[in-house]
């Protein structure tokens, strides 16, 4: 991890820029996380997951969401995904992307090989990247984890759930394509999730999102439906998955003593 720019932010929050190989990322400490590595200081860390649309694009809402796990006393970051931003393209994930748009506008059902096509090469480049990432981001003295995954493509959350045992604890959004084998994915989830639906989201299939709600194995899972479309997600939904993210990484925190 190399890190290309810091700044603080108006309320305290500590930004650094950081490339990891190729990938760029950002990552956001709160005020009250100290390098010095003393035994209090280190912080749980919320991955911040986005859709593929360029981390330049998505920042406003990305600094949004991390201000937010800030005030709860988390650390964030997120990475760049596999051809967005300034990454080199994929052509294939290209190729997909425009017959999606092109279904999408005709009115036509999505088929199950364009959401294969789009989604699966995406989730299995991208998920080693994110747990590489967490590597570097758990290597920092003033990040400890425990460690939650917040939004994003929700079959890229669906995996890490299931291979990567750092992540205690996921907040997601029902709001992209999900191939059918990501079905059987969740059934193997079984950490407390946090899924949030946009009851009229355009460019989802409410029915299959309440199946794969329905799909994971967790014991504890809550799903918080709101009325409105995909962008109009109410203030109080992000409220409510920051205490769901307090309730859970803070009772899996390790006891620190001086």
């Amino acid at each position: 991890m190399h890190f290309t720019s810091e700044r603080h932010l108006d309320d305290g929050v500590r930004e650094r820029e950081f490339t990891l190989g190729e990938i760029p990322g950002i990552v956001w400490t709160p005020a009250s996380a100290s390098a010095s590595a003393t035994a209090s200081a280190p912080v749980p860390l919320i991955l911040l997951g986005h859709p593929p649309l360029g981390l330049g694009r998505m920042y406003p809402r990305l600094v949004a969401r991390a201000k937010g796990a800030a005030a709860e006393g988390f650390a964030s970051a997120t990475i760049e995904l596999p051809g967005s931003g300034d990454r080199p393209r994929r052509p294939a994930l290209d190729q997909a992307r425009a017959e999606l748009r092109r279904v999408m506008e005709a009115g036509e059902p999505v088929s199950d090989e364009v959401v294969d096509a789009l989604v699966l090469p995406l989730v299995e480049e991208a998920v080693p990247e994110w747990r590489a990432a967490l590597d570097a981001l758990l290597s920092l003295p003033e990040i400890d984890g425990p460690v939650g995954y917040s939004g994003g493509i929700i079959s890229v959350g669906i995996r890490l759930a299931v291979v990567e045992p750092r992540i205690a604890a996921a907040g997601l959004f029902a709001g992209s394509l999900v191939p059918r084998v990501m079905f059987e994915e969740a059934r193997q989830v079984t950490i407390p999730l946090h899924v949030l639906l946009q009851w009229d989201d355009e460019g989802n299939d409410r029915q299959a999102a309440l199946n794969l709600f329905d799909a994971f194995g967790s014991e504890e899972k809550t799903l918080h439906a709101n009325m409105g479309g995909h962008s109009g997600v109410p203030q109080h939904a992000g409220d409510a998955a920051n205490r769901f993210f307090t309730r859970h990484l803070r009772a899996a925190a390790p006891s620190r003593t001086p």
